[in-house]
């Protein structure tokens, strides 16, 4: 501690008065206002990449018409940012750990995310969707590993405590980044149009690339994090902040049947929401006879209930405990909702409220459960394999919904989406049971949990 104290305040003089004149509170990476910077820097970090990641679902009229694609081959945009992450998943946190380091490897996914939306809006104007089509591969080359970068800084900066909290803002603050997004690409569009006179490619590229401007400030952030880690860790002695992460493949021979059923819940649960909301502007214009703003706004209410709601549940949960219970109500309330969209022409709201509230239900109860059945040490691959298929999942629901659209229209749409909603159902039920057969932990109750945790605590000092 001496020594970190001499590093901070350098030659100038020993009392803490002369130290915090020579380096003010904002500079000191030890005080909160420093750390309150950095964790605006955290969170913008993936706003870009949110933001650009859902430019399709914002214009999906303009991208069909102006690129003269079917909702498939719209869909498959979708498809092509997962694709390239059923691998990458596995190998994120090592190449953070172990080739690039935290600063070099935020920098360059920050980039592959910048190039790749760049791309993308070329594709559109040269007219070549499958140019379109590569800029998603290379943006969803950078957009989860990115994801993985900014956990990894936040372990870093932020421990105990804090840290949930930490995790609540930065994923609040990517869901503001898809919220904007559907809400102003259209308007972005409209102002492009009247600049040019026409719609069609041209316009389309052009908004893309505006859009692609939140990319770039993403990349500033990656850079000016990166200066402020490294001057931290001079003038602290810190080590560079890693993910942790041990992938050994050879784990998942291992696995219990709870972990499996962990992983059927979340991918077909995701595969009835991130689908559904990449179609769901046109949805609203031609069911319920919304206009274009309208649908905008009711189909990004479900990240809008996210980004507050997120960190709540997440202490609801860390205080109650019962996750199983907690996982059931959010798939219930999903397939409900789900339904009084196929199937009636109530208010819609009320429909898409319950989704957005059960989304961020699930994601809270859902992905620290993994925790709970798996054993610290394959804690990676448990995590690394369960993105993996939720990508793959995701990309292949996208490419048979958009095809379903084509040929079925969306009463056929709606009724496959509640069909994976209640796959996932069979699931969390089938693993009530499995956990309570097998005197599993995952809907204990907060209190029991931290009563025996004690318990082991004690045991072990004896």
């Amino acid at each position: 501690m001496a020594e970190e104290e001499r590093a901070l305040l350098g030659p100038g003089g020993g009392s803490p008065s002369a130290g915090s004149r020579g380096l003010a509170a904002a500079c000191d990476p030890r005080r909160l206002p420093h750390r309150l910077l950095v964790l605006a820097l955290m969170c913008f970090l993936g706003f870009g990449s949110y933001f650009c990641y859902d430019n399709p679902a914002a214009l999906q009229t303009q991208v069909q018409a102006d690129m003269k694609v079917n909702t498939a081959q719209f869909m498959a945009l979708y498809a092509w940012y997962s694709w390239p992450n059923v691998v990458l998943c596995f190998f994120g946190g090592f190449l953070i750990d172990r080739v690039f380091g935290i600063r070099l490897g935020t920098v360059i996914f920050s980039i592959f995310v910048c190039v790749g939306q760049v791309i993308f809006a070329l594709g559109a104007l040269f007219n070549a969707f499958w140019l379109m089509e590569a800029g998603r591969f290379v943006f969803g080359i950078g957009g989860e590993s990115l994801a993985v970068a900014q956990n990894t800084y936040a372990v870093s900066w932020f421990k105990g405590k804090e840290l949930n909290l930490v995790f609540g803002l930065q994923l609040s603050m990517a869901r503001i980044g898809s919220t904007v997004n559907m809400n102003i690409m259209g308007w972005i569009y409209s102002r492009v149009q009247d600049l040019l006179g026409h719609t069609g490619h041209s316009t389309l590229g052009l908004t893309l690339m505006i859009g692609g401007i939140t990319c770039l400030l993403s990349l500033g952030c990656a850079l000016i994090l990166a200066y402020l880690d490294k001057r931290a860790e001079k003038l602290l002695c810190k080590e560079q902040g890693k993910t942790g992460e041990v992938i050994k493949l050879t784990d998942v021979k291992d696995f219990s049947l709870s972990l499996w059923l962990i992983f059927v819940i979340c991918v077909c649960y995701y595969a009835a929401v991130f689908p559904f909301i990449g179609l769901g502007k046109v949805f609203f214009i031609e069911k319920f006879k919304f206009s274009s703003q309208e649908a905008s706004a009711i189909n990004s209410i479900v990240y809008i209930i996210s980004a507050p709601m997120s960190p709540v549940f997440g202490l609801l949960v860390d205080k109650v405990g019962k996750n199983i219970i907690w996982v059931l109500c959010a798939v219930i309330t999903t397939l409900a909702s789900h339904i009084m969209l196929a199937f009636t022409f109530w208010n819609p709201w009320v429909a898409m409220c319950l989704l957005g509230v059960a989304y961020s239900l699930l994601a809270c109860a859902l992905w620290p459960m993994v925790a709970f059945v798996v054993p610290e040490h394959q804690l990676g691959t448990a995590y690394g394999f369960m993105q993996s298929i939720q990508n793959l999942g995701l990309a292949i629901i996208a490419i048979a919904a958009g095809m379903i659209l084509d040929t079925r229209g969306y009463l056929f749409l709606e009724v496959f989406f509640s069909a994976c909603v209640c796959l996932s159902l069979i699931a969390v039920v089938m693993l009530y049971f499995v956990n309570h057969l097998t005197g599993g932990d995952l809907n204990w109750s907060a209190k029991k949990r931290e009563k025996l945790q004690k318990v082991a605590a004690t045991e072990k000092e004896i």
